[in-house]
């Protein structure tokens, strides 16, 4: 059976900025991805991304972004959704420059309505927003993420519809799974419903949940999930699969992961 393909690396620099965050990653780490973070807006212009994007290509470190935290494309209010899709195409402007392919991103919410009617919703927006990043250029894959808390649109079967409905990308996080479906993860189901894909974008850390989801993440020595677990099962199989690592030690931990992995036989 063919070797999986399993590229580790962290959300957020591991070094002063993005480019000694790169170089950190090759030459110290040992790493092959990373993360970049615009969680609480995009702070970077385009010349940063430009110059990121080169050493990138020199360095071959696999980049992906996360999108701003504020998006929601389940809303029906006109101020909100255009926001929504502004602080989306900044992510993607800055991403095509640095040659991060997965635009991560949480869709939105159920709030008043029903599950089929956010579906519908988010579906048609993320639609729309394809056409427009195809009309600019930009070389980039939206990424919706599966979601943690229960008042969020994101469940896996709802992510993976999402992604062959709209022919998006997509993006994993285990971690949000298993709060949300109260601390109860099969990783080889969760596995078995991904295989028709090529590539799966990824999250893992351990987190901590309550009645209503996620709450919040946790180190890789929490066990909740394990990460040993998910490392037993990817190397039973023919996966290509990057793993960003959203424990509050993102590097450290990036590391003990990939560690997990090596003690059990895999070779970066």
């Amino acid at each position: 059976m063919p070797e999986p393909k399993i590229n580790l690396g962290p959300a957020g620099n591991c070094d002063k900025d993005i480019l000694s965050s790169l170089n950190r990653l090759k030459n110290e780490l040992r790493l092959q991805a990373q993360e970049v973070e615009f969680t609480f807006g995009v702070k970077m212009g385009n010349d940063t991304a430009k110059k990121a994007g080169e050493l990138r290509q020199k360095l071959e470190i696999e980049l992906s972004v996360h999108a701003p935290y504020y998006i929601n494309l389940s809303t029906e209010e006109d101020s909100k959704l255009k926001n929504s899709f502004n602080w989306i195409f900044l992510s993607c402007e800055r991403s095509h420059h640095m040659g991060a392919k997965s635009i991560v991103f949480h869709p939105g919410f159920y709030l008043k309505k029903n599950p089929e009617k956010t579906f519908d919703i988010i579906l048609e927006n993320v639609k729309y927003l394809k056409k427009e990043i195809k009309k600019r250029g930009w070389d980039v894959e939206l990424a919706p993420e599966t979601t943690g808390k229960l008042s969020a649109f994101g469940s896996l079967d709802e992510i993976i519809e999402l992604a062959k409905k709209a022919k998006c990308g997509f993006c994993v996080d285990f971690a949000h799974l298993y709060a949300r479906q109260h601390g109860k993860i099969d990783f080889a189901e969760v596995l078995d419903k991904l295989k028709s894909f090529k590539h799966i974008h990824s999250h893992f850390s351990s987190i901590e949940f309550t009645d209503k989801g996620e709450r919040r993440h946790l180190g890789i020595s929490a066990g909740k999930p394990s990460f040993e677990e998910l490392a037993k099962e990817l190397l039973e199989r023919d996966v290509n699969i990057t793993i960003i690592c959203e424990s509050p030690d993102t590097w450290r931990d990036s590391l003990e992961m990939k560690k997990i992995l090596e003690d059990l036989g895999y070779k970066f």
